[in-house]
């Protein structure tokens, strides 16, 4: 079914917008853990160091500096009767659903080599599925708020995702089952093993892909200029990469910083959910601001935010449930504001590049924002982990009063800063809401060209 042209088709309907978002779930479902409890898991109850463990997501983050890249040209490249960008999500769900298998219910001895070979297997079919699930929302409207309430949508999807992955190993831990890491991960590959070909199908069935100009061939000279030339390109991506870091410090290490220097042991996971219930809540509040204040500005004040009440972890006292609850609720308040702006804002950013350089290379720009964040992710892991080798920290062991002081600080000032550089980024950043209706006008003026040309060939043609 063809959709109709973009200038009336402004807002999708809630069922478009439900399904289009719906395979977001499993996507959190399965970054989740990757974050927060698998390196973890690897390092514990696997007996891999923390160094290893560090270093293996280290090495199988940079592998997407290469397949990030690719993908993106790849997913803007070559089009199907189905459109753009839906083949490539249903081609993603069977290279996830082994990998998935393979990572989060691991048997025998696992090695490091074992870990490293299925973490590259697992990151290429969810660099696949993200890139082009991301592109896909953002040539769904080329309405400036709208892009806003597309991307917000998602990330209302992946927050669900992340609650519902963490209220099973909730459920799980207060059981009591002999291996708690154990199942509390392979629970989680569950969820994604049924949820995302469910969800994709959904997905690629209801919801129609925008007719999009035919794709020029792009080369890797031409990508890497993308990124030199495009001074809001640069910077989205270095608010990305900033927040990555930031982000991939406190996931990575807030099961240590909960269970070993908080001491709040079965409740941790409990934290988490509270968490993202906080940042789901306040999902519509952060679109009211950006609709009122502009995205790069939302942008910037939620950074100030996350600088202004990281601190508030040092007043946690050991043991203190109530109190921890109640800071991390606070904290989760602009949880989701970060990642849904980004995506929305590069989605501007691609308009603007296709008003200079006459493509569209929107999968190519998502690519480079999906590399940012996970590079981000890995260098927060391997250097956090290294950091807590060197401060003499054992995770589940005996440590001293100022190793686990040293683990408070290694976990809030670093992400303190970063949330304060990328506010100063954003609150520079040179598209707003007039200059993106002013790119989207001239474009629209290009495709209505466009189409009177190729109406007045086949005129003279007949």
């Amino acid at each position: 079914m063809t959709p109709p042209a973009t200038s009336d088709r402004q807002q999708l309907s809630r069922g478009q917008l439900f399904a289009y978002a719906l395979p977001a779930a499993p996507i959190a479902a399965m970054g989740l853990p990757l974050a927060v409890h698998l390196p973890p898991f690897y390092a514990g109850s696997l007996g891999l160091s923390l160094s290893v463990v560090g270093g293996i997501f280290l090495l199988a983050r940079f592998w997407d500096v290469f397949t990030d890249p690719v993908l993106g040209l790849l997913s803007d490249r070559y089009s199907t009767r189905f459109g753009r960008r839906r083949h490539w999500i249903v081609l993603a769900v069977p290279i996830m659903l082994l990998s998935v298998v393979m990572v989060f219910m691991p048997t025998g001895q696992v090695t490091g080599g074992y870990l490293l070979f299925w973490l590259f297997v697992l990151y290429v079919g969810w660099t696949l599925l993200t890139i082009s699930h991301m592109s896909w929302g953002a040539e769904l409207t080329p309405d400036y708020h709208e892009r806003s309430r597309v991307h917000g949508a998602r990330e209302v999807a992946l927050i669900l995702g992340m609650i519902t992955v963490l209220t099973l190993p909730v459920l799980m831990e207060w059981s009591g089952p002999d291996d708690v890491p154990a199942a509390r991960v392979a629970v989680m590959g569950w969820f994604v093993l049924i949820m995302l070909p469910l969800a994709v199908l959904l997905a690629v069935t209801r919801v129609p892909e925008l007719p999009t100009p035919r794709p020029t061939p792009l080369g890797l000279r031409a990508a890497v200029s993308a990124l030199i030339e495009s001074r809001p390109l640069r910077m989205v991506l270095a608010a990305d990469l900033l927040g990555g870091i930031g982000g991939g410090l406190v996931a990575s290490m807030f099961l240590f910083l909960a269970e070993d220097a908080l001491g709040l042991g079965k409740v941790s996971s409990l934290l988490l959910l509270c968490y993202f219930v906080s940042g789901v809540s306040f999902i519509p509040f952060i679109l009211f601001c950006a609709r009122r204040f502009g995205k790069h500005v939302t942008a910037a004040g939620s950074s100030l935010f996350n600088a202004v009440t990281l601190p508030l972890i040092l007043l946690v006292p050991m043991g203190n449930v109530p109190f921890a609850l109640t800071v991390w609720i606070f904290l989760g308040v602009n949880m989701a504001a970060g990642p849904f702006l980004f995506r929305s804002v590069m989605a501007d950013v691609a308009d603007h590049d296709a008003v200079i350089t006459g493509q569209q290379r929107t999968g190519l720009f998502y690519a480079m924002l999906t590399s940012t964040s996970k590079i981000g992710a890995a260098l927060a892991i391997g250097v956090g982990y290294i950091a807590l080798d060197m401060i003499g920290f054992t995770p589940r062991g005996e440590n001293s009063e100022a190793t686990l002081d040293a683990l408070r600080a290694v976990y809030v000032w670093p992400a303190l800063i970063i949330s304060v550089l990328v506010a100063v980024l954003f609150w520079f950043f040179p598209l707003d809401e007039a200059a993106q209706r002013r790119n989207r006008s001239i474009l629209e003026q290009r495709r209505s060209d466009a189409l009177d040309a190729e109406i007045g060939l086949r005129v003279g043609d007949s």
